[in-house]
């Protein structure tokens, strides 16, 4: 089922980075460890502002993702 971006939390886990790009979670894992990538690291939980990673997601799409 697909939810609106409104839907979302503020900060997003790579389950739901794997949700919203249609991708798997180890997948979503490994775009989390791009340099480029806003990660954010609480102990051994990554994650990332909603907002940072949608201006990353464009910066992306601009670049040819």
């Amino acid at each position: 089922m697909h939810k609106s971006l409104e839907d979302y939390p503020v900060i997003l886990t790579a389950e739901h980075i794997a949700e919203i790009l249609m991708v798997s979670k180890p997948t979503a894992y490994e775009l989390m460890e791009q340099t480029s990538f806003p990660l954010i690291r609480i102990g051994r939980c990554k994650r990332v502002l909603k907002d940072k990673f949608f201006d990353w997601l464009s910066q992306q799409q601009a670049c040819g993702l």
